[in-house]
This record gives structure tokens, sequence and C-alpha cells, in this order.
């Protein structure tokens, strides 16, 4: 296992490095995969306010419920404080948090091997982590800076600032960078300088949902944690909707809780086979689950 640790972080990035050509596409190909998932199709409606889409004059749908299936688990390192995951070919690539244990990390999801890790500055706090094109980007919580490594060796390649006082979840539709801060905000922005280009109110007919933590893009929806829930929230990324929600009490049972299994935070999805997996912060399992509407 390879692991270092980021001293400098100094080097700003110029230039378009993070999308040279274009845009990506980050759904799946496969029609068949794409329909497993079962998007919905809400009233999109909502007013927009210079560069922010507001909830309030929304025409309010419930939206769906669904449950969850395990269909297998694999290990995970329970001493790690997950605030990001993502899946490519067989690894997870983790970002973990708190101070002077945060890290970034690729794992082979079958065993749980860490296969190459670089660890933080211990006055910087990890967060969310996303793909796009041969880089990773990881925010952190409080230090408004951005990380960019390269994806195949982990080399530090340059750091982008941004205004968005905390960082949380990360994620892209390909194109842009998503961002969540805690609130019911998500931020979309130029990679290239962390400008931010608009703003959604995240709601359901409850109101604002707020506590965005963790950020996964799925097959034209944002899926998101809510911290201390055991629910992953999936949004329409143009009006900020909430058409489904995923219930997972009870996942971890409590004989598989170690002392320091805190909340389910981290959403995984391998668009090759349509697979889906979600862990926990500090929990000894990743799963991989299938999800279904409830009758």
């Amino acid at each position: 296992m390879i692991q270092s640790t980021l001293f400098f972080y100094t080097l700003f990035c110029f230039g378009k490095i993070l999308l040279p050509t274009g845009e990506l596409n980050m759904n799946s190909t496969n029609e068949s995969a794409s329909a497993k998932m079962w998007v919905a199709n809400p009233d999109t409606s909502a007013k927009t306010d210079g560069d922010t889409t507001h909830c309030y004059s929304v025409k309010w749908k419930i939206p769906v419920q669904y449950t969850y299936k395990i269909i297998n688990t694999y290990p995970h390192d329970t001493a790690a404080y997950t605030q990001g995951l993502l899946y490519d070919g067989g690894y997870l690539f983790e970002s973990t948090g708190q101070f002077g244990q945060s890290s970034l990390r690729k794992v082979k999801l079958s065993t749980g091997e860490m296969v190459k890790a670089i660890n933080l500055p211990d006055s910087v706090f990890g967060e969310g982590v996303t793909f796009l094109t041969n880089k990773l980007i990881q925010i952190t919580w409080k230090s408004k800076i951005a990380f960019v490594f390269d994806k195949a060796t982990f080399k530090p390649l340059c750091t982008l600032p941004y205004t968005i006082n905390e960082g949380w979840g990360l994620t892209t539709d390909g194109k842009n960078l998503i961002m969540s801060d805690g609130s019911a905000n998500l931020y979309f922005l130029d990679p290239n300088s962390m400008t931010q280009l608009r703003t959604i109110e995240v709601c359901s007919n409850k109101g604002l949902v707020d506590q965005l933590n963790e950020l996964e893009f799925i097959n034209n929806e944002i899926w998101a944690n809510i911290f201390n829930k055991d629910i992953i929230v999936r949004i329409n990324p143009e009006s900020g909707l909430v058409v489904g929600e995923i219930n997972f009490t009870g996942i971890l049972k409590t004989e598989e809780r170690n002392q320091h299994a805190d909340v389910l935070n981290g959403i995984a999805y391998d668009p090759e086979s349509n697979r889906l997996f979600v862990t926990g912060k500090n929990w000894s399992k990743i799963f991989e689950i299938s999800i279904h509407q409830k009758q």
C-alpha cells in the first residue's frame, strides 16, 4: 500500500485543467440499467430569483418512498470517517475526515485492502470528493479550499479556493461541480475556478430539506445523505424538488455497530453494472443494495 502525506498545498490551479475537452457523460448508457433506477417524473416548476432557484412557489408533490434490499456486503475500515465515496473499476475512492485523520484513499472493494492513500495536513478536515476527467477533487470543511489530485497516481496537482463557508458533499453532473454545505442549498460551481454559477434550494412537500451531506449524481438526479438521518433523498437538479426518499433504517444492525460507528454517509454508484453502494462513518461494512418502491 502506497501512503504519503500532503505537506504543501499552496499551488493554485490555473487554466482549464479540469474540463479541457468539454463535458462528460456521468449517466449510464445502458437503457435497461437506467430503467431499474425508477427515475421519477416530478413537476419541475420552481421560481428563479437571479441565480438561485427557490422552492416557495412549487406545485408540491409527495416524494416517492423507497426501501432497500441488501445484495452484498464488503469490509470497510472502521477508522475511516467517511465523507465522500466513489466507485471505479472494482475500487472505491474514499475521502475521510477529522482533523489530523483526513485522507484520500483507494480501496479494493472486494477485500477492503487500501492500495493507495494520501494524508491531508493536520489542520484540514476532509469532506466530499468527486471525479472529473482524470482528476480527483476533494473539498474541505472550513478551509475553503479544494485539493486536485491525479486520479491514477494521487499526485497533488494544485488547489482551488472557494467562497462557500463550509464544504460538505461534492459531486458533478459532468460539466459543473455540485457542492453541499449542510444547509438546504446546493451550489453549482465552475470546476476550473470554483465560481458559483447557480444555487438551488432543496425542498419536499414538507418544506426545505437541510443538512444535505454526501452527494452522488445518478441518472440525472442528485442523491444526498441527510446528516443524522438514515435517509437518502433523490433531488431534481433543475428545480431542487425531492422526488424520492430511501429509508435505510436498520441497515447496520446493532450488533454490527462498533463504539465509533457514526451516521449513514457515503453513496457510490457503478454505472456500468447499475450497482449502488452505501456506508457510514466508521462503519465496519459497505453495503451493495437495490432499491424498491414501497407498496
